[in-house]
């Protein structure tokens, strides 16, 4: 486990996550066109022989909007490099694998909050059933639901960084299926690469 922010004190986050996303092998302006053109694709695409499409016909739940933006940027990345990115083959990799060296390897987290981020409840576990390595590199990315206005939900927020297993807080009820990053983690963890405002 890597733990560059260890024994660190907080003012030195942003400048530690800042070389942690200049050694990553994606540029930041690639994330933001690819995470933005997979969203707009979103929108082109068709459904049945009518056809009927999203944003027009058809308005998905905000699960619906993550799970296929959560499929359509690691094929676009896999598309523009093959053989150096491809998806996810199984529950123990990151969504966005990076071939030659697994380290810089990318989870995608996306929510329509307007500023938070979520896990299921097994980020905050440390125990070695857990399948997927909760600490790396992390793509963040927050979207508008569809509303009751007529003009198509966007992209708000797209954040770049490294996460470690110690940033996730689970619920605190026993029931709880969610976990949250701390605030700080938040905050000086995860570097804004792109903000509609």
């Amino acid at each position: 486990m890597n733990e560059f922010f260890v024994r660190e004190p907080i003012a030195a986050w942003p400048s530690i996550s800042q070389s942690l996303i200049d050694k990553h092998p994606l540029k930041s302006t690639e994330i933001v066109e690819v995470v933005l053109k997979a969203w707009e694709d979103i929108f082109q695409s068709s459904f049945g022989v009518k056809p009927f499409k999203i944003g027009v016909e058809i308005f998905p739940k905000p699960q619906v909007m993550a799970f296929l933006l959560h499929e359509l940027i690691p094929l676009e990345f896999a598309e523009r490099h093959a053989g150096v990115w491809r998806i996810d083959k199984s529950g123990n990799e990151k969504d966005l694998v990076y071939i030659p060296d697994d380290q810089y390897s990318v989870e995608i987290k996306t929510s329509s909050s307007d500023g938070k981020i979520f896990g299921n409840r097994s980020y905050a576990q440390k125990s070695e059933a857990v399948k997927k390595k909760k600490f790396g590199y992390y793509l963040a990315i927050n979207f508008e639901k569809f509303g009751g206005k007529k003009k198509l939900p966007e992209i708000n927020l797209i954040r770049f960084g490294w996460i470690d297993h110690d940033d996730w807080v689970g619920q605190a009820a026993a029931t709880g299926q969610q976990a949250h990053l701390k605030p700080d983690s938040e905050k000086y963890k995860l570097i804004r690469i792109y903000s509609k405002k």
